[in-house]
């Protein structure tokens, strides 16, 4: 396991996940940072740096060139490691699983040697302080990388990963996480979990914008990005990244709900 301490990040500090080869939402994403007066020492990414969008070299290299300290997610340690799929561990002949080989391939087939070398840099987990508050980011889980941990998920799902990062790094306050795609908080035994959202793709609610968090004086807050989807979706199209998530960026519903628990599908259409 990689381990990265930031030390004392006392100013406002912003948290992201999922920029998904979408360069077009993580240069909005550093212009609203700009404009919150927060320098990306104090940007945090939960990882998935490369994922479905047309755009994995340009986005690495604009995070990479910032030094946004990056979290490994699945995408990234599948990569790295010149895998075959993407680890999301979806259930076998499901949409989402027949889906995935299409990013995958073409992500894997253009992502360059360097960024793969960055990917297996990046650790498994980050943690800093923050106004007296003890703070661990990952991606899905400790467990498993690519555990989908939801807001409806039991309490006991919160507490396992939470006892795992605890015997790693110590008693934590708050857990920052991402891989789910839908921004959340909950209070699990005295423990401030936060999902701060996926900035590269909609959150399945009809809306183009994506989501990410900023912690200011333990304070949490979710805030809304906006950027130019269109502009996405057409370079997805340009690369024939047409198996349904361009369309995704456009309406902002996912192409298949198969990942939602049950309890989760169809909310955001109401």
């Amino acid at each position: 396991m990689q381990l990265c301490d930031l030390g004392h990040l006392d100013r406002a500090v912003l948290l992201f996940g999922g920029p998904y080869s979408n360069v077009d939402a993580v240069t909005a994403l550093i212009d609203r940072a700009k404009g919150l007066g927060i320098d990306p020492s104090h940007m945090i990414s939960t990882g998935d740096t490369v994922a479905y969008c047309a755009a994995p070299n340009e986005t690495c290299a604009l995070i990479r060139s910032l030094g946004i300290p990056t979290v490994a997610g699945n995408c990234e340690q599948q990569l790295a490691a010149g895998a075959v799929d993407c680890g999301c561990g979806f259930e076998t002949g499901t949409a989402c699983d027949l889906l995935s080989v299409g990013w995958f391939g073409f992500a894997s087939s253009v992502i360059q040697d360097d960024h793969k070398t960055w990917m297996a840099s990046c650790p498994d987990l980050i943690t800093f302080t923050h106004c007296g508050k003890r703070v661990a980011v990952l991606h899905g889980g400790l467990s498993d990388v690519s555990k989908f941990i939801w807001s409806t998920s039991p309490t006991e799902t919160f507490m396992t990963e939470i006892d795992l990062i605890r015997d790693a790094v110590g008693d934590v306050d708050i857990v920052i996480s991402g891989h789910s795609g839908i921004a959340f908080e909950r209070y699990v035994n005295g423990v401030h979990w936060i999902n701060a959202g996926v900035i590269g793709m909609p959150q399945n609610d009809g809306r183009q914008t994506t989501q990410f968090a900023v912690l200011d004086q333990a304070q949490l807050r979710f805030h809304e990005l906006s950027y130019d989807a269109a502009q996405a979706a057409s370079r997805m199209q340009k690369h024939c990244l047409t198996q349904g998530y361009h369309q995704s960026l456009l309406t902002g519903y996912w192409p298949s709900e198969d990942v939602l628990p049950r309890d989760l599908r169809g909310r955001a259409k109401g």
